[in-house]
């Protein structure tokens, strides 16, 4: 929600690592807003299931509700244990001064 909110307009997502098992924070795809590219990281560890095709066509849902429709990637957790390590939406907010 930070990260959509500093780039503005989302108007591209990049997803090729459908299949892909990958690292935390190894780099998933990309997100291309008016002026800017940005890189996509993986949260946890674990296997790509599937793609919001619905992002081809719309991407600007990402941006008006990134909770709801505009997900990215759905994945097969494959270490349970980092989930302790990520932040909660609070403490995340303090981090950035949000």
């Amino acid at each position: 929600d930070f990260a959509q909110g500093e780039l503005g307009d989302i108007v591209y997502v990049e997803v090729e690592t459908v299949g892909e098992e990958m690292d935390q924070e190894e780099v998933f795809g990309t997100v291309e807003a008016v002026k800017t590219v940005s890189d996509l990281y993986l949260p946890l560890s674990g296997e790509i299931l599937e793609f919001n095709e619905a992002l081809e066509s719309d991407p600007e849902v990402v941006n008006s509700d990134p909770y709801g429709d505009g997900w990215m990637i759905k994945i097969k957790i494959s270490d349970a244990g980092q989930i302790d390590e990520l932040l909660s939406a609070d403490a995340y907010k303090d981090l950035i001064g949000a």
